[in-house]
C-alpha cells in the first residue's frame, strides 16, 4: 500500500495480545516512523504490554533509581534507557501501553497541543470506568484521588512522534517501588485493578475504549487488526 504523502487517510490500530520486550517495541516503532516519514503507511498507532522493564528517559535521572540495574535484573526486571522525554518510569503486564506513530497536523499544533491529546485520552478511558482522573499543572500524566494512573513520555522527530502513554489497569504496582515514578518525590501511583478491585475491567475493553477515544480526540478514525492475524500490505514486514 503506498499512501501519497499528504493524503489523509484511516490510521491503523496494531494491537499485541502478548507482552513484548520494551527493545522490540522500540524496534518496531522505529520502522513504522521510517515508513510513516516515507508516507508508505498512513498514521498507525500501537497497542501493547511490556514485560517488566524500568525505562529512563532522556531528562532522567538515576538518583530516582531505588535498586541498581542488577538487583533490577535479579527481581526478573530489565533497565533501558529510553529516547523518550520524561524520567524513569516502570511498564509491565497488565500495563495498557499506546504508542502513536503520528504526523502531527492541526488538531495537535505543537508538542503541547499533542500532549493535552494524551491526557484528555487518558482522562476519558478512566471516566468510562466511573474513576475521575485529571490533569495537574506542570506534571505530564492523568491523575486520581488514588495516584497517578497514567504516564506520557514521547518524541517528535521529523514532526511525527514515537513512544506515547502507558496506562495502569491491573499492572503489580510493586513495580514502581523500585523507583521514584517520573522523579516525582511522594507522589503514589494506582490503578485500575486498586480503585475498582474486583470490578476492573480486562485490558481488552481498556483497549477497545483508549482506541474509541484516541479515534474522537485525534480526529483519525482507526481500522484495528491483531499482530497474529492478516495484516494490511506494508505493515507485516514491519513488526516482525
Amino acid at each position: 500500500m503506498a499512501v501519497p504523502r499528504g493524503v489523509y487517510v484511516s490510521s491503523w490500530g496494531l494491537y499485541f495480545d502478548s507482552p513484548l520486550a520494551f527493545a522490540d517495541g522500540v524496534r518496531i516503532q522505529e520502522q513504522l516512523h521510517a515508513a510513516r516519514a516515507a508516507g508508505d503507511i498512513p498514521d498507525i498507532v500501537l497497542f501493547l504490554e511490556h514485560r517488566p522493564v524500568v525505562t529512563l528517559g532522556t531528562r532522567g535521572r538515576s538518583n530516582f533509581l531505588l535498586l541498581s540495574p542488577e538487583q533490577l535484573n535479579a527481581r526478573g526486571i530489565d533497565f533501558t534507557r529510553a529516547s523518550r522525554g520524561g524520567d524513569v518510569t516502570y511498564h509491565g503486564p497488565g500495563q495498557l501501553v499506546m504508542y502513536p506513530i503520528l504526523k502531527l497536523g492541526e488538531r495537535e499544533a505543537d508538542s503541547h497541543g499533542y500532549l493535552e491529546n494524551l491526557e484528555e485520552i487518558a482522562i476519558r478511558t478512566a471516566a468510562d470506568f466511573g474513576v475521575k482522573a485529571w490533569r495537574r499543572q506542570g506534571m505530564n500524566g492523568a491523575w486520581t484521588d488514588d495516584g497517578k494512573i497514567a504516564a506520557i513520555g514521547f518524541r517528535i522527530r521529523r514532526w511525527i512522534t514515537l513512544h506515547g502513554m502507558s496506562f495502569n489497569v491491573s499492572v503489580d504496582l510493586g513495580g514502581f517501588r523500585t523507583i521514584v515514578p517520573c522523579g516525582l518525590q511522594g507522589e503514589p501511583v494506582s490503578s485500575l485493578k486498586k480503585i475498582l478491585g474486583d470490578r476492573c475491567p480486562s485490558l481488552e475493553k481498556v483497549r477497545e475504549r483508549m482506541a474509541c477515544h484516541f479515534s474522537m480526540v485525534c480526529g483519525r478514525p482507526l481500522e484495528l487488526f491483531s499482530a497474529r492475524g492478516p495484516l494490511p500490505a506494508g505493515l507485516a514486514e514491519r513488526v516482525k
